[in-house]
């Protein structure tokens, strides 16, 4: 895959485009990925057998934590590690291009919220700023910095200082993004409830042990309540994929045209299911070329006709992921 596929990539216009580019990715992935390929030869699912994506393989989300899943065997210029909330491996991605996460993070961001630019971006992300290796903290750190804004910054417990921060934000009429984990957007609440009119929230979930689980309609009614805003929204990312999708509100969310939600029936992992069923989620990020671009994941979700999603839960003997998800 040269730069005129990266390029082709991130200009999809229709489903057609993205059904025939992801054809192409797997056929290479299929022929420079050895875990991969090891998998599909398992299946009997090869370039020859599978000629629409709904018949491409999706690798299950765990080979993250116990192989090196890599294309082209290139080395990686960094090492994504999930934050590990049980006793459990962790996963790890090998990142072979830093320069195609960030274009893909940047222009998905830029599609749904506009340029970086023009936001002070507000970032509280304790339990991810305590580690190594988050992909969302080196996401964050790369918005925070392409915004120029003297306000923007990340904050670890120093909920005053960022309570100061947003009424400041507030008097000057600034557009403010605050993207923070949920315990910590729960502590803010408690502790600094602030009317915000001019400040998106975005939660990008996970309690860490902090705090009891909670469905997110009732965290996003905890913030809505004390932060005065009609919306709470969030982002879905994970440390095995090079792209997130975000909801705007009301937890359905959307994907940039690199990226594609499935659902499989919970009982077959090789099936396809019809919008509108609860099923297993698989995704489909081609930004993903280096390593995988078709993942099981164990989140249980819906798909809509229109391209949306949401997701409802996790299969129950999944680990709880640290990343973009509570229990629902």
């Amino acid at each position: 895959m040269d730069n005129t596929d990266i390029q082709q990539l991130f200009s999809i216009q229709d489903s057609n485009e993205f059904d025939s580019l992801a054809m192409e990715i797997f056929q290479f992935q299929y022929r420079n990925n050895p875990i991969y390929t090891d998998y599909c030869n398992h299946l009997g699912r090869t370039p020859i057998e599978v000629d629409h994506i709904s018949q491409i393989p999706f690798l299950p989300i765990d080979f993250f934590k116990t192989k090196t899943v890599v294309t082209d065997q290139k080395k990686p210029e960094t090492v994504f590690e999930s934050s590990g909330t049980t006793q459990n491996t962790t996963s790890k991605h090998y990142v072979a291009d830093l320069s195609l996460y960030e274009r893909s993070f940047l222009e998905a961001f830029t599609l749904f919220y506009g340029p970086v630019e023009e936001l002070c971006i507000l970032a509280l992300l304790p339990s991810y700023l305590e580690r190594k290796g988050s992909s969302l903290v080196y996401m964050v750190n790369e918005l925070v910095s392409r915004s120029q804004h003297p306000n923007s910054g990340f904050y670890l417990y120093n909920l005053q200082d960022l309570h100061q921060k947003l009424k400041a934000q507030e008097a000057s009429g600034s557009k403010t993004l605050l993207i923070g984990v949920s315990f910590a957007l729960l502590d803010l609440a408690e502790q600094f409830p602030i009317p915000l009119k001019h400040t998106t929230i975005m939660e990008t979930g996970g309690m860490k042990g902090k705090r009891k689980e909670l469905i997110r309609a009732e965290l996003h009614d905890i913030l809505k309540n004390a932060f005065g805003v009609p919306s709470i929204h969030s982002e879905y990312g994970m440390t095995e994929l090079l792209s997130q999708a975000y909801s705007q509100g009301n937890g359905i969310f959307m994907a940039p045209p690199w990226m594609k939600i499935l659902t499989r029936d919970t009982e077959d992992p090789l099936s396809n299911q019809s919008h509108g069923k609860t099923g297993g989620i698989n995704v489909i990020d081609l930004a993903n070329l280096h390593s995988c671009s078709f993942i099981a994941t164990q989140d249980l979700g819906k798909t809509y006709a229109d391209g949306s999603f949401e997701i409802l839960g996790r299969f129950d003997h999944s680990d709880v992921r640290g990343c973009n998800l509570m229990a629902l």
